[in-house]
């Protein structure tokens, strides 16, 4: 099992572009979806699949665990989405120790940008690039998990 620990922002800025890499497509549905927990498939790329279990309240620390699956298996999971299927293109960035992920939204959540950083310690503390907006690490309406289920919700 492993932690997954991360911090999440909102992009108020195009200037990390030219330090990201080339990007990759994800669709990702949620099969089954409760206030502290989840079971999600992401195809990645229509090169590779997996599933997710996220367990845990914290908007910081959740356990994961994380499963290849089956293209076919995975194509079948999506149709089978509660809530939209979220498309995305992500980025991967460098920035001074740590690599920040860059999600561009697309269809129903079209123009939402969101960029999070994995740590390997609560008590980490990456440099934060000029580019960031406000943190969204606690609020939930940013939550994948909610998204699908609910779209974007913003006050």
């Amino acid at each position: 099992m492993a932690k997954e620990i991360e911090r999440k922002f909102l992009v108020a800025s195009d200037a990390w572009r030219q330090h990201a890499d080339k990007g990759i497509r994800l669709r990702q549905a949620y099969i089954v979806t409760m206030e502290d927990r989840s079971v999600r498939v992401r195809i990645h790329g229509n090169k590779w699949a997996r599933l997710t279990i996220k367990i845990g309240k914290s908007s910081l620390v959740r356990n994961e665990y994380e499963y290849d699956l089956p293209m076919d298996d995975a194509r079948e999971l999506l149709t089978q989405a509660v809530g939209i299927v979220i498309e995305k293109r992500r980025f991967r960035v460098p920035h001074k120790g740590f690599t920040w992920e860059i999600d561009i939204y697309e269809g129903a959540l079209e123009g939402l940008v969101v960029a999070e950083v994995e740590m390997k310690r609560e008590t980490d503390l990456p440099s934060l690039p000029s580019w960031l907006g406000r943190e969204i690490t606690g609020d939930r309406r940013y939550s994948n998990q909610a998204l699908a289920t609910s779209g974007l919700l913003v006050a």
